[in-house]
């Protein structure tokens, strides 16, 4: 397993999870619109902007939680039954903490 190029990816996702909440933020703070319909339609927008918003923050975390792992030479091994995780599975999620078998898969 290439520890570096799984690094290297989990990197360019973080940069790219931070672009998009940087400007998920900057959305959120625009003013309203007075006129009620399209406050309305602004507001329900502020509510899929903050989901969005906390799935990048989620993302994020497990991000830096498997660049502590590869820090810690434990990138790739399940912490809960000690096995390796899959390649496939790494390849589809990088930042996956379980192996497939221990998340109920």
């Amino acid at each position: 397993m290439n520890i570096a190029r799984f690094e290297q990816r989990l990197l360019t996702r973080k940069r790219e999870l931070d672009a998009r909440l940087n400007r998920i933020e900057s959305d959120l703070e625009q003013p309203h619109d007075q006129d009620v319909e399209d406050h309305a339609i602004e507001v329900e927008n502020d509510e899929v902007l903050e989901g969005l918003g906390k799935a990048g923050q989620d993302e994020l975390r497990a991000i830096d939680a498997a660049i502590s792992r590869i820090k810690a030479g434990t990138f790739g091994t399940c912490p809960k039954c000690g096995q390796k995780i899959a390649p496939a599975r790494l390849e589809a999620v990088p930042h996956a903490a379980l192996c497939q078998e221990c998340i109920g898969g």
